[in-house]
Protein backbone atom coordinates (compact mmCIF):
# COMPACT_ATOMS: atom_id res chain seq x y z
CA UNK A 1 0.00 0.00 0.00
CA UNK A 2 1.37 3.33 -1.20
CA UNK A 3 0.32 5.22 2.24
CA UNK A 4 2.75 3.21 4.24
CA UNK A 5 5.25 5.16 2.90
CA UNK A 6 3.79 8.27 4.15
CA UNK A 7 2.34 7.07 7.15
CA UNK A 8 4.24 5.77 11.26
CA UNK A 9 4.04 2.22 10.72
CA UNK A 10 1.51 1.31 14.07
CA UNK A 11 -0.61 3.62 12.54
CA UNK A 12 -1.30 1.98 8.82
CA UNK A 13 -4.00 -0.63 10.07
CA UNK A 14 -6.42 1.80 11.08
CA UNK A 15 -5.99 4.66 8.95
CA UNK A 16 -7.08 1.68 6.38
CA UNK A 17 -9.90 1.19 8.45
CA UNK A 18 -10.85 4.39 9.02
CA UNK A 19 -10.83 5.08 4.60
CA UNK A 20 -12.95 2.09 4.31
CA UNK A 21 -15.53 3.29 7.05
CA UNK A 22 -15.52 7.19 5.41
CA UNK A 23 -14.44 5.89 1.85
CA UNK A 24 -13.20 9.01 -0.19
CA UNK A 25 -10.46 9.94 -3.12
CA UNK A 26 -7.42 10.12 -1.27
CA UNK A 27 -4.71 12.04 -3.58
CA UNK A 28 -1.19 12.50 -2.34
CA UNK A 29 -0.10 16.24 -4.14
CA UNK A 30 2.84 18.54 -4.56
CA UNK A 31 3.58 20.84 -1.90
CA UNK A 32 1.15 23.81 -1.34
CA UNK A 33 2.47 26.93 0.57
CA UNK A 34 -0.67 27.67 2.15
CA UNK A 35 -2.19 24.12 3.23
CA UNK A 36 -1.19 20.78 4.14
CA UNK A 37 -4.19 19.11 3.12
CA UNK A 38 -7.85 19.75 2.11
CA UNK A 39 -10.96 18.16 1.85
CA UNK A 40 -13.96 18.69 -0.98
CA UNK A 41 -17.46 17.11 -1.15
CA UNK A 42 -17.78 16.08 -4.96
CA UNK A 43 -21.43 16.12 -5.25
CA UNK A 44 -23.66 12.68 -5.42
CA UNK A 45 -21.94 11.50 -2.15
CA UNK A 46 -18.43 11.32 -3.52
CA UNK A 47 -16.01 13.45 -1.46
CA UNK A 48 -11.84 14.30 -2.40
CA UNK A 49 -9.21 14.45 0.75
CA UNK A 50 -5.65 15.64 -0.34
CA UNK A 51 -2.35 15.64 1.40
CA UNK A 52 0.79 17.35 0.74
CA UNK A 53 3.61 14.73 -0.56
CA UNK A 54 6.66 16.70 1.49
CA UNK A 55 5.23 16.19 5.26
CA UNK A 56 6.52 14.23 7.62
CA UNK A 57 4.85 11.22 8.80
CA UNK A 58 3.47 12.21 11.98
CA UNK A 59 2.22 16.04 10.55
CA UNK A 60 0.92 13.77 7.33
CA UNK A 61 -1.17 11.40 9.88
CA UNK A 62 -1.80 14.04 11.82
CA UNK A 63 -3.29 16.35 8.46
CA UNK A 64 -4.94 13.11 7.43
CA UNK A 65 -7.16 12.73 10.34
CA UNK A 66 -7.99 16.56 10.11
CA UNK A 67 -9.25 15.53 6.89
CA UNK A 68 -10.89 12.56 7.90
CA UNK A 69 -13.01 14.83 10.32
CA UNK A 70 -14.19 17.14 8.01
CA UNK A 71 -15.54 14.41 5.71
CA UNK A 72 -17.45 12.67 9.14
CA UNK A 73 -18.78 16.19 10.21
CA UNK A 74 -20.18 16.86 6.91
CA UNK A 75 -21.94 13.54 6.99
CA UNK A 76 -23.42 13.78 10.07
CA UNK A 77 -24.21 17.67 9.81
CA UNK A 78 -23.81 19.25 6.08
CA UNK A 79 -23.92 22.70 7.06
CA UNK A 80 -21.73 22.56 10.34
CA UNK A 81 -18.85 25.49 10.52
CA UNK A 82 -15.57 23.79 8.97
CA UNK A 83 -13.68 24.23 12.30
CA UNK A 84 -16.75 24.23 14.88
CA UNK A 85 -17.38 22.06 17.49
CA UNK A 86 -18.77 19.38 15.76
CA UNK A 87 -15.69 19.12 13.50
CA UNK A 88 -13.62 19.72 16.40
CA UNK A 89 -15.40 16.97 18.74
CA UNK A 90 -15.07 14.43 15.66
CA UNK A 91 -10.94 15.08 15.05
CA UNK A 92 -10.57 14.76 18.56
CA UNK A 93 -12.61 11.41 18.89
CA UNK A 94 -10.56 10.28 16.11
CA UNK A 95 -7.48 11.27 16.94
CA UNK A 96 -7.92 9.51 20.24
CA UNK A 97 -6.80 6.13 19.20
CA UNK A 98 -3.40 7.47 17.74
CA UNK A 99 -2.33 8.97 21.01
CA UNK A 100 0.17 6.57 21.12
CA UNK A 101 3.83 6.16 21.95
CA UNK A 102 4.50 3.54 19.35
CA UNK A 103 2.75 6.09 17.01
CA UNK A 104 4.24 9.24 18.10
CA UNK A 105 7.43 10.52 20.00
CA UNK A 106 7.35 11.39 23.50
CA UNK A 107 7.75 15.16 22.36
CA UNK A 108 5.01 14.95 19.81
CA UNK A 109 2.64 13.07 21.93
CA UNK A 110 2.78 14.94 24.54
CA UNK A 111 2.32 18.57 22.23
CA UNK A 112 -0.74 16.88 20.22
CA UNK A 113 -2.57 15.68 23.70
CA UNK A 114 -1.96 19.33 24.69
CA UNK A 115 -3.26 20.36 21.20
CA UNK A 116 -6.65 18.19 20.87
CA UNK A 117 -7.75 20.08 24.10
CA UNK A 118 -8.74 22.86 21.55
CA UNK A 119 -7.63 22.02 17.66
CA UNK A 120 -7.18 24.82 15.41
CA UNK A 121 -7.82 25.07 12.20
CA UNK A 122 -4.32 24.86 11.38
CA UNK A 123 -1.76 23.09 13.90
CA UNK A 124 1.06 25.69 12.86
CA UNK A 125 -0.79 27.51 14.91
CA UNK A 126 0.65 25.90 18.41
CA UNK A 127 3.89 26.58 19.02
CA UNK A 128 4.79 23.74 20.99
CA UNK A 129 3.31 21.57 17.99
CA UNK A 130 5.03 22.82 15.48
CA UNK A 131 8.23 22.98 17.06
CA UNK A 132 7.76 19.75 18.10
CA UNK A 133 6.58 18.11 14.23
CA UNK A 134 9.49 20.49 12.41
CA UNK A 135 12.32 18.49 15.08
CA UNK A 136 11.04 15.45 12.95
CA UNK A 137 11.74 16.96 9.18
CA UNK A 138 14.95 15.85 9.04
CA UNK A 139 17.11 18.00 6.80
CA UNK A 140 14.26 20.41 5.34
CA UNK A 141 16.04 23.64 5.73
CA UNK A 142 14.12 26.48 7.65
CA UNK A 143 13.57 27.75 11.21
CA UNK A 144 10.01 29.59 12.07
CA UNK A 145 10.16 33.15 12.15
CA UNK A 146 10.31 33.86 15.84
CA UNK A 147 13.17 31.86 16.14
CA UNK A 148 15.38 34.62 14.02
CA UNK A 149 16.59 37.79 15.39
CA UNK A 150 15.08 41.03 15.35
CA UNK A 151 16.74 42.94 11.83
CA UNK A 152 18.25 39.44 10.52
CA UNK A 153 17.49 38.56 7.28
CA UNK A 154 15.20 35.76 5.86
CA UNK A 155 14.26 34.39 2.39
CA UNK A 156 10.42 33.03 2.03
CA UNK A 157 9.35 32.67 -1.68
CA UNK A 158 12.67 33.50 -3.06
CA UNK A 159 12.43 37.18 -1.88
CA UNK A 160 14.46 38.82 1.19
CA UNK A 161 13.47 40.23 3.71
CA UNK A 162 13.95 41.83 7.37
CA UNK A 163 12.55 40.53 10.56
CA UNK A 164 10.93 43.39 12.00
CA UNK A 165 9.06 44.02 15.52
CA UNK A 166 6.02 41.85 16.79
CA UNK A 167 2.83 42.87 16.73
CA UNK A 168 0.68 40.91 18.62
CA UNK A 169 1.03 37.30 16.76
CA UNK A 170 2.89 38.15 13.80
CA UNK A 171 5.95 40.27 13.01
CA UNK A 172 6.11 42.80 10.72
CA UNK A 173 8.89 42.54 8.16
CA UNK A 174 10.12 44.73 5.20
CA UNK A 175 11.20 43.46 2.09
CA UNK A 176 14.34 44.31 0.84
CA UNK A 177 13.96 45.12 -2.71
CA UNK A 178 10.59 47.42 -2.84
CA UNK A 179 10.61 48.20 0.91
CA UNK A 180 7.42 47.60 1.38
CA UNK A 181 6.05 45.74 4.54
CA UNK A 182 4.66 42.43 4.97
CA UNK A 183 3.05 40.79 8.21
CA UNK A 184 4.51 37.00 9.22
CA UNK A 185 3.23 34.72 11.50
CA UNK A 186 5.01 33.89 14.68
CA UNK A 187 5.06 30.10 13.02
CA UNK A 188 6.09 31.27 9.57
CA UNK A 189 9.16 28.79 8.26
CA UNK A 190 11.59 30.89 6.17
CA UNK A 191 15.44 30.42 5.23
CA UNK A 192 17.66 32.04 8.12
CA UNK A 193 20.32 34.00 5.79
CA UNK A 194 23.21 34.01 8.80
CA UNK A 195 26.01 35.59 6.43
CA UNK A 196 24.27 38.44 5.16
Amino acid sequence: MVLSGYLPEASVGEVLQLLDRYPCSLKIVSNRKTKHGDFKRLGLGHYQITINNDLNKYRFLITLIHEIAHLVTHKQKPFARPHGTEWKLNFQKLMLSFLRPEIFPPQILAALANYLRNPKACTDTDIKLSLALKNCDGEKLGKFIFELPENSRFSFNERIYIKGEKRRTRFACREIKTKRQYLFHHNALVLFLENH
